[in-house]
């Protein structure tokens, strides 16, 4: 979920730009510090919108700059668990495949995507079912729930999300269109 937060944080402006501590060049230092960045409080920041207080600036023994506590609004992205998302297939692999839901990856493993039993197909980079015609491939856009959520704040890189979309309501679009076809022509109700 996208959310509108107010933060502070400590920024350290070098003494190239002492003479210029302006909203706007502490608004620069924090998105350079912060943007794309994981928080287990906040989640991920996309971005630093406003810079509302910049507090008086410390002098620290052997350092060349000077640090500001800043006040400021950001943007973030956090999935809340069991949060229902759209997303797009940025890659596929023998054990699943990883959406991006916002400025994130999650991992749909591949026990997540259906009850038919899926196979990777390296040569196309998709997964196939062997029962019927259903693929999952790059670039695909898919529903899926958050399940799981890990997030690592030194190492972004290395949190993990992850989600299914086994339930009723979920999976590739085009199946979900293809499901709400069939149940129009033969008048059925939905799951």
């Amino acid at each position: 979920m996208y959310k509108r937060v107010r933060l502070k944080d400590t920024v350290e402006v070098p003494p190239k730009h002492l003479a210029d501590v302006t909203d706007e060049r502490v608004k620069a230092l924090l998105q350079d510090k912060l943007e794309g960045r994981m928080d287990e409080d906040v989640g991920s920041v996309v971005s630093v919108i406003d810079v509302h207080d910049i507090g008086d600036g410390a002098v620290l023994h052997n350092r060349p700059g000077v640090y500001y506590e800043a006040e400021f609004d950001a943007l973030t992205y956090d999935p809340d668990m069991q949060e229902v998302a759209d997303g797009t297939v940025v890659e596929t692999v023998e054990f699943g495949a990883f959406v991006g839901i916002g400025p994130v990856d999650g991992l749909l493993h591949v026990s997540q995507i259906t009850d038919e039993y899926l196979t990777f197909d390296g040569a196309n980079q998709q997964l196939a079912s062997s029962d019927s015609d259903k693929t999952l491939g790059v670039d695909d856009a898919v529903r899926v729930r958050v399940v799981t959520k890990s997030i690592d704040e030194r190492n972004p890189r290395d949190s993990k999300i992850g989600l299914t979309a086994k339930q009723p309501g979920l999976g590739k679009h085009d199946w979900l269109e293809g499901q709400r076809q069939h149940r129009e022509q033969t008048g059925e109700e939905a799951d």
